[in-house]
């Protein structure tokens, strides 16, 4: 899925950050995050060298433009990142590894310094995230690996536009852009949640304005599919959420979670037969590994409170400063406080 991101957290040694990690962990993000860097070349540079290709010439020129688009427009950060091109010569940035208990959708976090805690752990070989979702399964959890084409160091390091990014339509690379800019403009420790949600929206918001102004090849088809998988996904949490809070016997708990993701299967198997006449470009997510919780986690933590920020950004007259100083007050807030004003801000269900 192209929505699973990661906020990197290389060269962590260097930085003296320090939580649950092992030092050879830190050590393994040290040398990725080390070549990552190594890999940049100024984008200025590439779209003059007449050795680049063409097609990758128009498209990172489109990067600078929609980028300096959104530091005025959006009020994100004026700084180096996505001002380079890196070419990692891999499908993905990292891979994240996801878990959570068997019977739960909270998820484990993995906990940092200066970052706090996140909802997954990033590797930079996917030989390296299987070992560690398969420690995890063996100690019981739910887990699942997924691949990450888009990369964040929330301004730490100038991040660059990766050939990851590149299998991207130009409205899902620049929607991309902004979610990431977000990123460096507002992050909170240990929310998750909150953190993806807000840079969520500023990436539809931003895409949806950027797109009124600069009309880009855009497959509303293909948006409408991703809004329905999406909605399959949240409402299948929202089911295994309650049945995981009743009390039953451990046998009892097991068959019906089973039967609870038959049901998601089954589900998504008539909408892609019916609605979507025969579209099975989610059929090989399906095929990718158990179907489990974990697999379930990229959702609720990208999604859950979009629908708040849209609230906010209208109660501050969809003006981009006031809404980014506003979501900052509310980032500041005690976790349980934020929640309930984060909660307060959705929509009511019939709006």
């Amino acid at each position: 899925m192209r929505r699973l991101r990661w906020i990197g957290l290389g060269l962590a040694v260097v930085l003296g950050l320090g939580g649950c990690a092992t030092t050879g962990y830190y050590l393994h993000l040290a040398a990725g995050q080390i070549d990552l860097l190594r890999a940049r070349q100024p984008i200025a540079r590439l779209i003059a060298s007449p050795d680049t290709d063409p097609v990758l010439k128009a498209r990172l020129q489109r990067v600078l433009e929609a980028r300096s688009w959104a530091v005025g427009a959006l009020a994100l950060p004026d700084n180096g990142s996505y001002t380079q091109y890196a070419d990692l010569h891999r499908p993905y940035v990292v891979w994240n590894v996801f878990a959570t208990p068997r019977y739960s959708l909270r998820p484990v976090e993995h906990c940092f310094l200066f970052v706090g805690c996140l909802a997954y752990q990033g590797f930079y070989t996917r030989e390296q995230a299987q070992a560690r979702a398969d420690e995890l399964a063996a100690q019981g959890f739910d887990a699942y690996v997924g691949g990450v084409p888009a990369y964040s160091t929330l301004g730490w390091f100038d991040d660059p536009v990766t050939n990851t990014m590149m299998g991207w339509n130009d409205a899902q690379l620049i929607g991309t852009l902004f979610h990431e800019l977000a990123h460096q403009r507002l992050f909170a420790r240990n929310d998750t949640e909150f953190n993806e949600s807000y840079a969520q929206f500023v990436e539809q918001e931003g895409l949806r304005q950027y797109l009124a102004v600069e009309p880009l090849p855009h497959d509303a088809a293909a948006h409408g599919r991703r809004t329905q998988f999406v909605r399959l996904m949240l409402d299948a949490r929202e089911r295994l959420t309650a049945l995981y809070a009743q009390q039953m016997p451990e046998a009892e708990r097991a068959v019906r979670k089973r039967e609870a993701f038959d049901r998601l299967r089954a589900d998504y198997a008539q909408l892609r037969d019916t609605a979507w006449n025969g579209f099975a470009g989610y059929d090989a997510w399906f095929a990718d590994g158990e179907l489990n919780n974990a697999k379930l986690l990229p959702f609720g933590l990208y999604d859950a409170w979009v629908p708040a920020f849209a609230t906010l950004f209208e109660r501050e007259g969809r003006d981009w400063p006031r809404f980014h100083a506003a979501a900052q007050r509310v980032s500041k807030l005690p976790p349980a406080q934020r929640k309930q004003e984060m909660q307060r801000l959705l929509p009511a269900p019939d709006s």
